[in-house]
């Protein structure tokens, strides 16, 4: 069963940038601040540099995540599901959702699959979808740009061939995050970071404090003109204990 978040908790994550929330997620597991949620090395639970924001310009966005698996059609499965299906599961998760789709195709067509595009992304949003991950690219992005949708992707492409959906709502993996169902999902122009949805107001409340520290760290760092001063700001910020 999904954890129902308040929604001043997901107001409050959404003035926070990502690398902070990973920060506290996982980051720097010596900081008192840092929950420690998974092994920040041998976990795969953010994003890799074969994910890019389209949208950087945006603020964050946090959802729940739906995921869902895209590739060519076979024979022996398809016709089973249909993005109806996908659109069905976007709709029965409490909101707000992400979508993170993962595209499985041929080694030659995976930057090809210009998957979805203006239609699609408009039938999410009115299911109150906000945004998508997914390792593959994604076409019309000048038509969404305008939807206030938000895309992390493996590239852009013009067009595509014939797809089909092979499962929803299972674990996925994309651009090096495993997610299932239901856990949150925070991104914006850094990439995006999983965490457990029973996790969100710890998140918020140590990552308000971890900004405060860093604050008051980095105005000391501004005023610092030599190595000395550098050390006498604080040294390494990851050590340091809150106030």
């Amino acid at each position: 069963m999904t954890t129902p978040v308040p929604d001043d908790v997901f107001a409050g994550l959404r003035t926070v940038d990502t690398p902070t929330i990973t920060n506290v997620v996982a980051t720097y597991p010596k900081n008192p601040l840092c929950l420690g949620l998974y092994n920040p090395w041998t976990e795969a639970w953010y994003t890799d540099a074969s994910i890019r924001c389209i949208y950087p310009e945006k603020t964050p966005v946090i959802g729940y995540a739906v995921t869902c698996v895209y590739g060519l059609p076979d024979p022996n499965y398809t016709g089973r599901l249909s993005f109806m299906d996908v659109i069905d599961a976007l709709d029965a998760m409490p909101k707000p959702t992400i979508l993170v789709l993962q595209q499985k195709w041929p080694e030659g067509l995976m930057a090809k699959a210009g998957l979805a595009g203006e239609i699609m992304v408009t039938s999410m949003k009115a299911v109150g979808c906000v945004g998508m991950v997914s390792n593959g690219p994604s076409r019309d992005i000048d038509a969404i740009r305008r939807l206030d949708f938000q895309l992390l992707l493996g590239g852009v492409s013009a067009g595509h061939g014939e797809m089909a959906v092979h499962a929803v709502n299972v674990p996925v993996s994309v651009g090096g995050m495993d997610v299932a169902p239901g856990e949150l999902i925070h991104m914006d122009e850094n990439g995006a970071v999983k965490f457990p949805a029973d996790k969100a107001a710890a998140v918020l409340q140590n990552a308000r404090k971890m900004l405060d520290n860093e604050a008051e760290y980095l105005a000391r760092l501004r005023d610092a003109r030599t190595a000395a001063e550098v050390r006498a700001a604080g040294g390494s910020y990851a050590a340091r204990k809150p106030t």
